[in-house]
């Protein structure tokens, strides 16, 4: 019974053998393009054809479906890409700003020290500035090992910014002309068409962002824009230093007093390098 089964077993795989020669046989004739389809074989053909384009069409849908979300997925990665560039950018840009900035004023500096060589001169840079006392003091990187005492004049190349008023070994800290202390009185001179016309720099007015000059009871005419300098008396500030221009000039009840309103020459939002005039 079992020598039976077995041998049943190999006429049904050569039966299935046969038929798969035979099935490739047919396929084989059906694409000879050399030979012409009979009727039959077009529909067989024109039936597998359409067969396989149904079975086909979904496969194509999917696959043009993931293809889009694959670019759709390049082109937001590569958004993003640009995106971060874009922001790298601008602060490189911003960056190169600041950096041109500080070469300008490095340049303005040099051309400071120029006009100071009989002088005695040192550069600094301001290391700390506290926003509490923005308009009164800073800290520069000079100190006693320098030879910086208090009481040196402090300068930028566009005017007089204050004086030191303490010193350690490496630091020092200097007392700007826009403190609100009034203890600091310093002789000025103003260059009008007839000569100079001299006042003491009594105050700074925050509200207003000006120099306050006093004592004027000369009667040169005194214009707006006209140069405010140092003259050098007391033996605290050298002569000649750029202090401001008038903005403005007012007189008092009686007609014999006048105070002029001095617009600085520095921008004291923006000081990072500054020159100790030493004595």
């Amino acid at each position: 019974m079992k020598k039976r089964r077995k041998i049943e077993s190999r006429y049904y795989i050569i039966i299935i053998l046969f038929v798969i020669l035979f099935l490739l046989g047919l396929l084989m004739y059906f694409v000879n393009d050399r030979r012409h389809p009979s009727k039959i074989e077009q529909v067989l053909q024109d039936s597998i054809l359409f067969i396989q384009k149904i079975v086909s069409s979904p496969i194509h849908f999917i696959t043009g479906k993931f293809d889009e979300n694959q670019e759709k997925n390049k082109i937001y990665r590569d958004y993003k890409t640009l995106e971060q560039n874009s922001e790298q950018i601008e602060s490189i840009l911003a960056k190169n700003k600041e950096l041109e900035s500080e070469l300008e004023e490095l340049k303005s500096l040099l051309e400071l020290n120029q006009t100071l060589v009989e002088s005695d001169f040192l550069n600094a840079t301001v290391v700390t500035r506290n926003m509490d006392t923005w308009y009164q003091t800073l800290i520069i990187d000079k100190g006693q090992k320098n030879g910086v005492k208090p009481n040196m004049a402090v300068v930028t190349p566009k005017g007089i910014i204050g004086e030191v008023i303490h010193t350690s070994n490496f630091n020092s800290t200097v007392k700007l002309f826009t403190s609100v202390e009034e203890d600091h009185k310093i002789s000025v001179k103003i260059e009008t068409e007839n000569g100079y016309v001299y006042g003491l720099l009594s105050q700074y007015d925050q509200s207003r962002g000006v120099y306050v000059i006093e004592g004027i009871a000369e009667n040169k005419e005194i214009k707006e824009g006209m140069h405010v300098i140092t003259t050098g008396l007391g033996n605290t500030f050298p002569a000649g230093i750029l202090l401001g221009s008038v903005k403005k000039v007012t007189k008092d009840h009686f007609d014999l007093a006048r105070t002029v309103f001095v617009e600085p020459s520095v921008d004291f939002d923006s000081i990072r390098y500054v020159t100790i005039l030493k004595k």
